[in-house]
């Protein structure tokens, strides 16, 4: 709500309507001027502090926070605060219904007793002399009690006789009504016909008051201290306290719990007796109950033979609206308590997700749209728990990936062995964090240089040991100096160890070779491996296959070739990750694209041959990712110098 600042104190609107109505309100009091206004801004101060106090309860404080809470705070403005509005209404206009019928029970009351003098007023004024005694005995017929009566003109007249009743002073017209006559109330009727003035005064005493209305109730009627003012002075507003202590009747009794007290002012015309022609208003007070305006209203009792039906018929309505009353509340709480219990699980069941706990699951019950999302959380848990569960399977299976990238990476060669008439240089960019690829360049213990470049069949981890198998086989039968090592019985070898170690899927290609730096000749053994390139001058050609791949077979033949590696010449071994990248046409980068490719670069150290042919599949490989395991090895011949 927006406001302004005074000395640092931030006050809005609200608060400054608040406190200029409470220092009008004051300062009406005070001078004691305006008190409908004075009522108009209490009310509003009422209003203005139950919203404020609404907003602290509701807006600004945890109340409304839970759903179970809001719900019930809505059902009260929905259907508690309408029902209390309209009963409050009902109320307050039953009570100024029945307290201003009971008023006007009163003044009728009051207008037949003015009639019952009124009448022999008149005729004692106009009737002869002699008639006036019959006319005072009419009116003593009619239970008028202790009243006095004279005439003045042409003869007086004076009932009783001994009664000291005097005319009012000053020049007085026909007035019927109530009047003060010092310190007593009168009920008076004074007549003017010509030369004559009659005059009837009847004391309002508590029995007179009693008997106005016998078994209405209570009534005061206003003391002369709170009678003042004038036709033209306005109406005098005072309170219950200030009207005379002596009530006249006694407030029913109360019949039953909903047979409440009414108490209502009703103003009525007073007159003065030292002050003719006066008419002033007093506030009469009624003090009755409803029971009691009842009895008056039907004081002749009919005996109705429906009367006794009515009342059942009445009586059951009431009980069959009480029990469709229970069974809506009742009906109202559970469907409450099933909407707030949902919410509560979900936010409990969010929580405890929230804190790791994937394995909880809400209760469900019913068949409506708060169990299917009741069922579409457990779900969500379930799918979030077994999402956990694979997450943490592949982190450990990519942090054992990750060591076994590290161990396969050591068992790579890190720097070639120092020979005089060769040089050498392997790269192996994986497809995944390990390979199935295998290439090794070493000194076997005869003295000559063992190249070898594998492909196991498949990816993985399995492809990884393997090829590690492969190392480990090869390493160890070059290390022994006793045995015969040529290229092709090493690989038959190889090939029998294999297919009795590993299932008969697991299998590889493999080139093997032996170099002899006295006589500057190369002898391999290809099985199934793709062809190398050998590099003569501006020539070059495939070297062929010698046998089939190893670890498929029990038993198989291997051939070898030989092979001289000259100054110069070089020879480049690779695997299928180099060849068979496809373009956007579907084709292969294959072996003459590769040939093409060295040739071009021949020229240049090694290591930027390896580059060039890298760039080259790259950008013919038309997919987004690596496909395969890309291994390239470069064995080349050195000339003297070096």
């Amino acid at each position: 709500m927006s406001g302004y600042s005074i000395g640092g104190i931030r006050i809005t609107r609200l608060r400054a309507i608040v406190v200029l109505a409470v220092l009008l309100d004051l300062t009406l009091t005070v001078v004691g001027r305006a008190e409908d206004l004075t009522s108009l801004i209490t009310v509003v101060l009422v209003v203005l502090c139950g919203w404020k106090l609404i907003r602290l309860l509701l807006f600004r404080s945890r109340l409304v926070w839970k759903v179970r809470n809001r719900l019930i705070v809505t059902y009260l403005f929905i259907a508690v605060v309408p029902i209390a509005l309209i009963l409050a209404f009902f109320l307050v206009a039953g009570w100024a219904l029945s307290s201003q019928f009971a008023g006007y029970l009163i003044g009728s009351a009051m207008e037949h007793r003015e009639m019952a003098i009124e009448t022999p007023a008149r005729l004692l004024a106009r009737e002869l002399p002699a008639d006036r005694m019959a006319i005072v005995q009419q009116l003593t017929a009619t239970g008028i009690p202790s009243f006095e009566a004279m005439v003045t003109g042409g003869q007086s007249f004076r009932y009783p006789s001994d009664a000291k009743i005097q005319m009012p002073p000053g020049d007085w017209k026909d007035y019927t009504g109530v009047v003060y006559k010092g310190n007593r109330r009168y009920l008076m009727s004074l007549v003017n016909s010509g030369r004559n003035r009659s005059l009837i005064l009847v004391p309002l005493t508590r029995e007179v008051l009693e008997n106005l209305v016998p078994g209405l109730g209570s009534l005061g009627m206003p003391s002369r201290s709170t009678v003042r003012g004038s036709d033209s002075s306005p109406l005098d507003e005072t309170d219950i306290e200030s009207l005379q202590d002596a009530f006249a009747g006694r407030i029913p009794p109360q019949r039953n719990v909903l047979d409440f007290a009414i108490t209502g002012p009703n103003m009525i015309a007073i007159a003065d007796w030292n002050r003719p022609n006066s008419s002033t208003y007093g506030r009469m007070v009624i003090e009755t109950r409803l029971s009691a305006i009842l009895n008056v209203i039907f004081s002749s009792k009919i005996e109705d033979p429906l009367l006794p039906f009515i009342q059942l018929a009445f009586s059951i309505i009431v009980v069959l609206l009480l029990i469709a009353e229970m069974y809506s509340w009742y009906i109202g709480v559970s469907m409450t308590r099933t909407l707030t219990g949902a919410v509560h699980n979900l936010y409990e069941g969010t929580t405890l997700i929230g804190e790791g706990a994937f394995a909880h699951r809400i209760p469900v019950t019913g068949n409506d749209q708060l169990a299917e999302l009741g069922h579409s959380f457990n779900k969500m848990a379930a799918q979030l728990e077994q999402f956990v569960t694979v997450t943490k399977e592949k982190e450990r299976l990519l942090s054992e990936i990750a060591i076994a990238s590290e161990v396969q990476t050591r068992l790579f060669p890190h720097k070639p062995p120092t020979c005089r008439t060769v040089g050498m240089l392997g790269v192996c960019h994986a497809a995944r964090m390990v390979s199935g690829d295998y290439y090794d360049y070493f000194m076997a213990a005869d003295g000559e240089l063992a190249v070898a470049l594998g492909d196991v069949a498949g990816k993985g981890i399995s492809a990884a040991l393997l090829m590690a198998s492969i190392q480990s086989i090869m390493r160890t039968q070059l290390s022994d100096g006793n045995a015969a090592v040529t290229p092709a019985n090493t690989v038959a070898r190889l090939n029998r160890l294999l297919y009795a170690s590993t299932s008969p899927e697991k299998y590889a290609t493999f080139f093997f070779g032996l170099y002899n730096e006295e006589t500057r000749q190369l002898t391999y053994t290809n099985a199934g491996h793709l062809p190398p390139l050998l590099i003569h001058d501006d020539t070059y050609e495939f070297l062929e296959v010698t046998g089939s791949v190893v670890g498929a077979f029990p038993s198989l033949h291997y051939e070898e070739r030989t092979v001289p590696l000259g100054a110069g010449d070089f020879l480049v071994a690779y695997t299928d990750g180099i060849t068979e990248p496809e373009n956007s046409y579907g084709e292969d980068f294959g072996a003459d694209r590769l040939a093409e490719v060295v040739m071009r670069h021949r020229d240049a150290a090694p290591a930027e041959i390896v580059e060039r042919v890298l760039e080259a599949v790259r950008q013919w490989d038309a997919s987004s990712e690596q496909a395969d395991d890309m291994t390239l090895m470069i064995i080349g011949g050195l000339h003297a110098s070096h």
